[in-house]
């Protein structure tokens, strides 16, 4: 796992490990980047299921409530199967872009 912070945002990066080890060593970490926003980079899994992704929404739901985006960055499944409570983006720079909008929205209080 490797965690690169910029500013206000942390990305996740998952190199080679399984989703249930990742997700382990995820919520260990959780503490020390829970004020920023976060980015969960899974391009290194070579398969991804909507139901795996599903272990994310509390963390996402919680990390939202706190006024924080947490987006998933993926281009392994079919985006229509996504729940529209969990952001999930084809890219990197979507989810850099999903992030700054939702800032502007919380700053102008949508």
């Amino acid at each position: 796992m490797i965690i690169d912070k910029n500013e206000n945002t942390t990305v996740v990066s998952n190199e080679s490990l399984d989703l249930p080890t990742f997700m382990n060593r995820l919520n260990g970490e959780y503490a020390s980047f829970k004020s920023d926003n976060i980015v969960i980079n899974l391009f290194s899994l070579s398969t991804l299921t909507v139901g795996q992704l599903l272990e994310f929404l509390p963390m996402s739901d919680s990390h939202r409530k706190e006024k924080k985006s947490f987006v998933i960055v993926t281009d392994k499944i079919s985006f229509d199967a996504v729940p529209d409570t969990l952001e999930v983006v084809p890219t990197l720079q979507e989810a850099f872009d999903l992030i700054e909008m939702e800032e502007i929205e919380r700053d102008l209080d949508f």
